[in-house]
């Protein structure tokens, strides 16, 4: 995803530019792949991240590598500028499919640039499985899936047969530091093309079978109506510093009274 905090500019339709902004692994994603980690250490499965975006995005493949994945997909096309949530659900179900055989999709809870967590339970809808949301706490035997998940109040706990969908919540185990020792490995099979094209694949649309009017602008039926910035916020901060906390009421009473503004003024504001 872009890094948002990055000075990346707006298009004149009202969409991020994507192509200038950096590149960043979305930090509600860190959790889900967290979670993946953890399941490979647990049952030694294979971790494959998807990342969609412009060709500098297997950046954040890169990263997950160095965290311990161990596959990459990169889905870039032009075509795919200015996705919705839908569209951009469409395109990674139909990613999904071109991998095949899945056991767990894990994806972070939202995104920070859009923030509307709609993305995980599209895919799951479009893929005819089962979804845990919000999800804290997972554990799989014989195929079976235990999650916990956060609802108002408190938690729910679901059981569901795999293959499942999940969106891993912010509050559960963050992403561990990486070790020296994966840093390292990814830097060598960096330097090999053959071994990097093992683990990393490039695919376009045309490649997994997506229509492209249902990506992109064509097929998003969200539409950017207006962007503006705002500006700075400004504003100042009296301390008064007086011999009592009654000094110091009395001084702020005396500037409330000097500037024009009462009490109930103040306070209505």
């Amino acid at each position: 995803m872009p890094d948002t905090s990055s000075k990346a500019g707006v298009n004149p339709d009202g969409t991020i530019d994507r192509a200038r902004a950096k590149r960043m692994l979305n930090p509600f994603d860190r959790y889900a792949l967290q979670k993946a980690l953890e399941i490979k250490r647990d049952s030694g499965a294979e971790v494959t991240c998807v990342a969609m975006g412009p060709p500098p995005a297997v950046e954040v493949l890169i990263e997950a590598f160095e965290h311990g994945a161990d596959y990459g997909i990169l889905l870039t096309d032009k075509r795919l500028a200015a996705s919705d949530t839908l569209a951009t659900a469409y395109a990674l179900h139909k990613v999904v499919h071109y991998l095949g055989d899945f056991d767990v999709i894990l994806t972070g809870l939202q995104t920070t640039d859009g923030d509307t967590a709609q993305v995980g339970p599209q895919i799951a809808e479009r893929l005819n499985i089962p979804q845990i949301t919000y999800c804290e706490h997972l554990s799989i035997s014989d195929r079976i899936l235990n999650g916990q998940r956060i609802v108002e109040g408190g938690n729910q706990e679901i059981e569901v047969h795999l293959p499942v969908l999940i969106t891993v919540a912010n509050s559960a185990t963050p992403l561990d530091y990486k070790r020296f020792a994966d840093v390292a490995a990814v830097k060598e099979f960096l330097r090999h093309p053959e071994e990097r094209d093992k683990r990393i694949r490039t695919v376009s649309l045309d490649t997994i079978g997506a229509n492209p009017n249902r990506t992109g602008l064509l097929g998003s039926p969200t539409v950017v109506g207006k962007t503006w910035k705002i500006g700075d916020v400004g504003g100042s901060c009296i301390v008064f510093k007086g011999e009592s906390i009654e000094r110091e009421v009395d001084e702020l009473m005396e500037r409330l009274r000097t500037d024009g503004r009462g009490v109930e003024e103040l306070i209505n504001a």
